[in-house]
């Protein structure tokens, strides 16, 4: 009888993985955020939420293979990382509230909904200019993982399928919230939680030392 008990621990650590990669990206934060506002307005989803879970299984797979702790070593890497994050944040924060306080009605076929490559752009900004994302996947992940010896790449395929399945529940999921897209109080409401969300990491990164 074969033994039982290294699949055992490849399905522990590919639970564990999934689970953990579940409880570090269902916090909303301005990736989640876009990938929401793109998925009620079901424009350019599907690139949207595929580069997000490809993006998030490259930089896993870069934490598994020890980046994360060249990247850990260095402070003025993490120092970058982090003011490049809050500029950023703050850019796109200010952003959300100008279209709060615009008069006309916004719909999901309105020309501000953006154009396939500033939804790319936008997408590839949000995920590698966060500094959440490197601690999370890179470091956070990456160093977890190898606690589990020779089950260290089934805990790392866990984390990127929660990836695979938050991003496409999130994006396809929000299009059943459609209707009330005809209510421009709906957009006004949707983007100031944005741009408080936008603004709040923005401070958090400011404040916060990494180290």
């Amino acid at each position: 009888m074969l033994d039982e008990k290294p699949e055992k621990g490849k399905m522990q650590a590919l639970i564990t993985g999934l689970l953990t990669g579940l409880s570090l990206i269902v916090a909303i934060g301005a990736q989640n955020a876009y990938v929401l506002r793109q998925g009620l307005a079901r424009k350019h989803v599907l690139v949207i939420v595929l580069l997000c879970s490809f993006s998030d299984a490259l930089l896993i797979a870069l934490g598994v293979l020890g980046f994360g702790q060249v990247i850990q070593a260095s402070s003025l890497t993490l120092e970058i990382i982090r003011w490049f994050g809050v500029a950023y944040l703050i850019w796109f924060g200010v952003g959300a509230l100008r279209k709060v306080f615009k008069a006309e009605k916004l719909e999901a076929s309105d020309k501000q909904v953006n154009t396939l490559k500033i939804a790319v752009l936008t997408t590839l900004s949000l995920t590698f200019l966060n500094p959440h994302v490197y601690l999370d996947t890179v470091i956070f992940v990456g160093g977890l993982a190898h606690q589990f010896g020779d089950q260290t790449i089934y805990f790392a395929l866990g984390a990127i399928l929660a990836s695979f399945i938050w991003f496409f529940g999130l994006g396809f999921g929000a299009s059943r919230l459609s209707p009330l897209m005809a209510k421009p109080v709906f957009w006004k409401i949707l983007d100031t939680t944005i741009a408080v969300i936008m603004f709040s990491i923005a401070i958090a990164l400011a404040i916060v030392k990494f180290n």
